[in-house]
């Protein structure tokens, strides 16, 4: 009897890799004084270039022909990648960090309704059990924060899900799509998006500008790659539940720099949502196991 699709494992190994870069984001933002918007021009101007430097080391000149010849696919993909990086910053200013991250935490049941009408994808119950565990898991990290929500804060959060949402299952269905290049072009698309709105772009020191790059290697660069890789070879609903191990890891990064200990809600929330992904892991590997 053989073991569980090496290419599924792969998918999930990815993903799991991706959830970590991600979360490093208040670490990086904590350590850098400016307003989100110049964070996010230099930023993505240093993600987009390393992606973009990868996909030649990688794939040499036919990385360069589909940075210049990108598809209608790849540049969707970009579109919606941005859509979502560039509205995550503004929810956090409008609204509360509570209204954001629960919303953020639906991720996994709107690929997965986004995946049912447009693929015809069944998620497996287990997934939709474990999905419904770590949104419960999310309520309870963030359920302490005091802060009234703001109409406009609320509506970005939703619409940045909606776009990450739906940015996994076109990868889905686009499984041959060159992805880094597009990859590259979100950040990129992002940078552009941002000078209108950036004031502090001309005032970074050079300490700055090596936190940023660092930035944009870690959190943008290698966690947008690694999961736009492993989000192709996993179930939609999977892929988004397993992507929102990011939530609990965040104060983990926080707390071991700045020595702030997350709250007895957030510790327990954190395990509900870990515990929830992982058993929803374990659980499809054991089904693949035991129908080949």
């Amino acid at each position: 009897m053989s073991g569980p699709n090496p290419q599924h494992r792969l998918g999930i190994a990815l993903v799991l890799a991706a959830a970590v870069a991600w979360s490093t984001a208040p670490f990086f933002t904590r350590l850098l004084p400016f307003d989100s918007w110049t964070i996010l021009f230099w930023r993505g101007l240093f993600g987009g270039g390393v992606i973009a430097a990868l996909l030649v080391l990688t794939h040499g000149r036919a990385g360069l022909r589909d940075l210049a010849g990108m598809g209608k696919i790849s540049w969707l993909v970009a579109s919606l990648s941005t859509l979502g990086m560039v509205t995550f910053i503004p929810a956090l200013q409008l609204t509360s960090v509570s209204n954001v991250a629960i919303i953020m935490a639906t991720g996994p049941f709107a690929a997965a309704a986004l995946a049912r009408l447009w693929l015809r994808e069944t998620a497996r119950w287990q997934t939709l059990l474990a999905g419904a565990v770590a949104l419960g898991g999310v309520a309870m990290i963030v359920g302490g924060a005091r802060a009234g929500p703001d109409g406009l804060g609320i509506a970005l959060a939703c619409f940045m899900t909606l776009a990450i949402a739906t940015m996994t299952v076109v990868i889905r269905r686009h499984r041959d799509t060159p992805m880094l290049a597009a990859a590259a072009l979100s950040n990129i698309l992002g940078c552009v998006v941002s000078i209108p709105f950036a004031r502090g772009i001309a005032t970074v020191t050079g300490v700055d500008l090596v936190i940023i790059a660092m930035f944009g290697f870690f959190q943008v660069a290698l966690g947008l790659t690694l999961y736009m890789l492993g989000s192709r070879l996993l179930p939609s609903a999977q892929a988004s539940l397993i992507a929102t191990l990011e939530t609990p890891l965040m104060p983990l990064w926080v707390w071991l720099a700045f020595q702030e200990a997350p709250a007895p809600r957030a510790l327990v929330g954190g395990a509900l949502v870990m515990g929830a992904v992982i058993a929803d892991v374990v659980g499809d590997m054991r089904a693949q196991r035991q129908n080949v």
